[in-house]
């Protein structure tokens, strides 16, 4: 009897063992799927769970994707096309673009990317809602125009690539002669979610924008009369930086919930107007330079030789020009305008609009050299 009594309690034992047994495999199984279904804005279940390869076999790989977000506003296309044209030219990488556009844009950048030049072009075409930043900007009825939803694209990267632990953002107006997987592996300090180049650099010190001042520092894009401004505490004579090349750690920035805290500083704005009067061009510059002030880390000045597009003369030498690794032609002289310095550098990456819209003004480089 005694020993018919132990075999029964062994058996309920065993039983017992292999329903908690199961009940937490099937709690790993959701705990899994949870974990890949988090990070898959689609919200499709992969069917297997595929552990990460071994550091030493992931480094011997050349087909990590490198993830580059550029916006595409449909009058300045070409900028996007010829500036994805030098990045893919220049590397042997796998590069990914993710085109942030607006709806009405689409068709004409589809059509645009077919052309068999651009036919090795790896990319994803993002439609941008401009609903996101109702009560985040000035809507000025009378200067309706001068906003660009597009240029805060910037501020979404997480939601733009979710998948990506990393990502590079350039503007419509640069182009590329280096591989940009060097600008990729550019090291972000621990607690950095972005790397930036200082507008303090050796290469562009003290650049005038025009009808702006100086802006080099943080008193040329914030107003420091305001309160909230000298509540924050920041150096006015602090660098600024250029946000039209940088590079994110989106883990970091999603740690940090960057994207939220640029929106509350672009609402504040529209509250108190912290902006600086004599603010020039970009209304995006200032709530990055907030959120990021003395909390980024830098990027190689060559991967960011700005102002090109200041003034129509040549401020920099055509060695130094060759040597850049990124050009960059930010200010009002665009190197698809009539007037712009080292246009035709430029024009060795740009593809011809099949549709005719975008119509390439040509300069005479000659006339205004010997003007």
């Amino acid at each position: 009897f005694t020993f018919s009594v132990n075999i029964s309690i062994l058996i309920v034992a065993v039983v017992i063992f292999l329903l908690v047994l199961h009940h937490n495999f099937l709690g790993l199984s959701d705990f899994l799927k949870q974990e890949l279904s988090d990070s898959n804005p689609v919200g499709l279940q992969p069917i297997d769970f595929i552990p990460a390869l071994p550091q030493r076999l992931e480094d011997e790989r050349n087909d990590k994707e490198i993830s580059v977000v550029i916006a595409a506003s449909d009058e300045r296309l070409g900028g996007a096309i010829a500036a994805m044209n030098s990045i893919y030219s220049h590397t042997k990488s796998n590069v990914v673009f993710y085109i942030v556009t607006l709806n009405d844009t689409v068709d004409h950048l589809r059509l645009w990317l077919s052309n068999p030049a651009l036919k090795n072009l790896r990319y994803r075409i993002l439609d941008f809602d401009p609903r996101v930043l109702e009560g985040k900007v000035q809507m000025d009825p009378q200067k309706a125009d001068t906003l660009k939803p597009l240029t805060f694209a910037r501020f979404y990267l997480p939601y733009l690539v979710p998948h990506a632990e990393k990502v590079i953002y350039v503007d419509d107006d640069i182009i590329v002669q280096d591989d940009i997987l060097e600008l990729y592996n550019t090291p972000l300090k621990p607690g950095h979610a972005a790397a930036f180049s200082d507008d303090c650099d050796s290469t562009t010190n003290k650049v005038a924008v025009r009808g702006a001042g100086n802006q080099y520092n943080y008193i040329g894009f914030l107003d420091y009369k305001k309160e909230t401004i000298r509540k924050l505490a920041m150096k006015a004579n602090t660098c600024s930086f250029n946000p039209g090349v940088f590079v994110a750690n989106l883990t970091e920035w999603k740690l940090q919930n960057i994207t939220k805290q640029l929106e509350k500083w672009m609402a504040l704005n529209v509250a108190e107007e912290l902006y600086s009067r004599t603010l020039a061009g970009s209304i995006t510059t200032p709530p990055l330079l907030i959120v990021f002030y003395k909390q980024h880390s830098s990027i190689d000045p060559m991967w960011n030789v700005r102002h090109l597009g200041s003034s129509a003369g040549k401020r920099y030498s055509p060695q130094f020009v060759k040597a850049a690794k990124l050009l960059h032609w930010n200010g009002h002289f665009k190197p698809w305008g009539r007037t712009a310095s080292y246009a035709e550098v430029w024009e060795k990456w740009y593809v011809p609009d099949p549709t005719g819209k975008f119509s390439l003004v040509r300069r005479h480089s000659e006339a205004y050299e010997a003007k």
